[in-house]
């Protein structure tokens, strides 16, 4: 089932890209939340969608808002995508798909690996679970403020901030 404008939005518990758990329990109705989820780490325009949210991070400085990025990949994986392209943001990773299904976010089984090579090292990185490209505001009242789910890689990021401020 998917979610929508207003609707409370789920709540969930995956590791982060440092291996931590992260609760959305601990932000959600506290914070404005950007949570997108993106193919796959090391891909043309998931680097694209994550840069651009890294470079207007900045922009947001003092609304306590956080943004987090959720694919299927990897613990290791985020950590050498974020490693790669300098991210200032969490990836959460929602290897089984399960945040993916309580947002309503199609998704498929990982279908190959990915290689990458960072500062010299060449990784094979796994795919797991491959979601669709979906873009969700939460509001400080833990509601769903925003939904996007025919997001283009390079704008969403600035159709994101255009929204936030739209809540203000």
């Amino acid at each position: 089932m998917t979610v929508a404008v207003g609707d409370k939005a789920p709540t969930f518990e995956v590791y982060d890209d440092q291996g931590k758990p992260w609760k959305s329990s601990e932000h959600f109705g506290k914070k404005i939340v950007v949570v997108y989820f993106y193919p796959a780490d090391m891909t043309g325009g998931c680097t694209a969608q994550a840069c651009a949210f890294r470079d207007d991070l900045g922009k947001l400085a003092g609304k306590d808002v956080v943004v987090v990025g959720v694919s299927g990949d990897t613990v290791e994986s985020h950590q050498l995508f974020k490693k790669a392209h300098n991210l200032n943001f969490p990836l959460l990773a929602d290897v089984e798909g399960k945040v993916a299904d309580a947002f309503g976010v199609p998704k498929t089984v990982g279908e190959k690996t990915v290689k990458a090579t960072i500062e010299g090292v060449d990784y094979d990185l796994v795919r797991n679970v491959t979601t669709k490209r979906w873009t969700f505001i939460v509001d400080r009242d833990g509601k769903i403020a925003y939904k996007d789910d025919n997001v283009n890689a390079r704008q969403d990021a600035e159709k994101v901030m255009a929204a936030i401020e739209a809540l203000k």
